[in-house]
């Protein structure tokens, strides 16, 4: 069976055989692949080929720059818009937030909208970070307190009980 003779879906094209069904040159299709408006053929070198989504692709993007669309235009018809990131709130946005002070120079501040945060789970968190910085407090101090006498150890065992060495 030819390739040919497969169905449109099943079928496909040498790079040449693309450029010449789709009405693009292969330098342009190329391009499109390069700015990724087109995906990379299957395959490397002389075996890569393409198939019905290359072609299907190709003659959108064909049709969109003969409206009259720019090749960034088309790349977000096609592609969607970017992901929106969302850093924070927008200037010029009143926000209200709660600050738990956990310590001097130490608070949590939270905004509960941009958190998505419910004020029972805002009790929850506040308290939780507030009992992992006092677990983490207790922790240095005791290690603190575990070195001055390991410290001190040595010093003591070479002295008799009212302390001369």
């Amino acid at each position: 069976m030819h390739s040919e003779d497969l169905p449109a879906q099943d079928r496909t094209y040498s790079a040449d055989e693309l450029a010449a069904v789709s009405g693009l040159p292969r330098r342009t299709i190329r391009y499109y692949i390069q700015l990724g408006l087109v995906d990379r053929p299957v395959g490397e070198t002389r075996a890569a080929h393409y198939g019905w989504q290359h072609l299907s692709r190709l003659l959108r993007i064909r049709e969109l720059t003969e409206q009259g669309h720019s090749l960034e235009q088309i790349g977000r018809l096609l592609n969607g818009p970017a992901p929106e990131v969302r850093v924070g709130p927008a200037p010029g946005t009143i926000s209200i937030q709660s600050r738990v002070h956990l310590a001097p120079g130490l608070a949590l501040t939270i905004d509960p909208e941009l958190a998505n945060l419910s004020t029972e789970q805002m009790r929850v968190l506040a308290r939780d970070v507030l009992g992992a910085y006092q677990r983490l407090t207790r922790q240095k101090d005791e290690s603190s307190h575990a070195r001055h006498e390991a410290e001190a150890r040595p010093q003591a065992a070479g002295r008799n009980r009212e302390g001369i060495p």
